[in-house]
């Protein structure tokens, strides 16, 4: 396979696109350092929900890997909470695909499954897909409205941005 052809191959099964079994039946040759470097798993989440799932999140990524009640004990929250609250949502965390358990002696320890910059990103793509609606163009032309208001320097800023994104698409 050519430089290119495996580079292809590699990003599709990192984002989830081709499985290992996939790209065997396809053809192509699943060698075993894509196969440990990548885990040709999909890596499925969903975002967290609501600000203290976000919080609790944010403090794994901090931590590395925690119990429960180390989470609990660094979590720094405007309203009180208890510990079975912080537990249930490390459950929820772990349902959703974000954190992994693992039993370490007699206690089980979490840590982040999935990079700060996915979530941020799926994020960004979620809020932006939802202010554009099911009529994009119009809400963008409001968006650009909007940031004039607020500064109009930050379009120029937007612009280098678009730009730049442009190039990088193109490979120029």
């Amino acid at each position: 396979m050519s430089g290119a052809g495996f580079r292809t191959l590699r990003m599709a099964c990192r984002y989830g696109f081709m499985t290992a079994a996939y790209a065997k039946w396809v053809g192509f040759a699943v060698d075993e350092s894509l196969r440990a470097a990548y885990d040709f798993r999909m890596p499925t989440f969903q975002l967290p929900a609501d600000g203290l799932e976000y919080v609790v999140l944010a403090k794994l990524w901090e931590l590395g890997t925690a119990s429960v009640r180390e989470v609990y004990a660094q979590l720094d929250t405007p309203e009180p909470l208890v510990y079975t609250t912080i537990a249930k949502v490390i459950d929820r965390l772990r349902g959703k695909g974000l954190i992994q358990r693992n039993r370490e002696g007699k206690a089980f320890v979490y840590r982040a499954r999935i990079a700060p910059q996915e979530v941020e990103r799926a994020r960004a793509e979620d809020a932006v897909s939802r202010l554009l609606g099911p009529s994009p163009r119009s809400a963008v032309a409001a968006l650009v409205d909007a940031v004039d208001a607020v500064d109009p320097r930050l379009l120029d800023e937007l612009e280098r941005a678009v730009t730049a994104h442009r190039r990088s698409k193109r490979g120029t």
